[in-house]
């Protein structure tokens, strides 16, 4: 595999590779976190067959877990209805269970949900910030992303001093769904920013799953959305398990 990069790009690299400030700041990096490229064993491959992989990828906790299938993205709104809950245990009980990692953002409501369940069953879950270390979002989280680091494994594809931005979170959602063989949507309204996550998992070529709920809800609207233009139903992890089961992704 060849990798190229425009002459500006080239140019602002080579002045940064020359920088002693940036240079002291990779070394203080490197003490503190894992610090994986594409050039190291320890990088996803499932990663390197999206259409724009990270080139590097900060990380906190077991490593290992980048080479655990199967993987599913679990993602939703960050105001989810009060059955959200449920669904997310229900639906996770039996993968975590059956030895399945379970992926989001650590962003509120239904990451949150699916994070934290997972660790309360002492399953396998990675959290993929969209900032870096030094800057976690939200704050309400750092006791989430602590204990995540402990047992799971926290990443970014950004440097720890990088704080949060907007654009920041639909970058980092490719990496969410690049993890994983599909993206399982518990809840979304019709213009939530879950479908960004969606429409990554569909520009990789990855499965989308999507939950229904009442339609009373502004919550399962987008969900809905997703079964009309023909993502996949779950009710139950079996629907999953199936799914996996059909030996069509042998790759992940």
């Amino acid at each position: 595999m060849q990798y190229g990069l425009p002459v500006q790009r080239a140019r602002l690299l080579y002045e940064d590779l020359q920088s002693s400030e940036i240079k002291r700041s990779v070394v203080r990096d490197s003490d503190n976190f894992q610090i994986i490229t594409m050039l190291d064993p320890h990088y996803p491959s499932v990663l390197k067959t999206i259409p724009d992989p990270p080139l590097v990828l900060y990380t906190i906790g077991n490593l290992t877990l980048l080479k655990s299938k199967p993987a599913l993205s679990v993602v939703g709104t960050r105001q989810p209805s009060r059955e959200a809950k449920d669904k997310t245990s229900y639906l996770l009980r039996p993968l975590i269970h059956a030895d399945w990692t379970i992926v989001s953002g650590m962003a509120r409501g239904v990451d949150s949900f699916a994070h934290s369940f997972t660790l309360s069953e002492h399953g396998k879950t990675i959290a993929v910030l969209g900032s870096g270390f030094y800057h976690i979002y939200p704050k309400q989280n750092i006791q989430l992303f602590n204990a995540i680091s402990k047992t799971g494994l926290v990443l970014s594809e950004y440097s720890p001093g990088i704080p949060p931005a907007r654009f920041r979170f639909p970058e980092r959602n490719r990496i969410i769904s690049g993890l994983s063989f599909g993206t399982l949507v518990i809840e979304a309204t019709e213009k939530s920013g879950t479908l960004i996550t969606v429409d990554q998992a569909l520009d990789q070529g990855r499965e989308v799953y999507a939950v229904p709920g009442s339609p009373l809800l502004s919550q399962t609207k987008g969900c809905h959305r997703l079964i009309q233009d023909g993502a996949k139903l779950v009710t139950s992890a079996e629907d999953l398990m199936d799914d996996w089961k059909s030996n069509r992704y042998h790759i992940f």
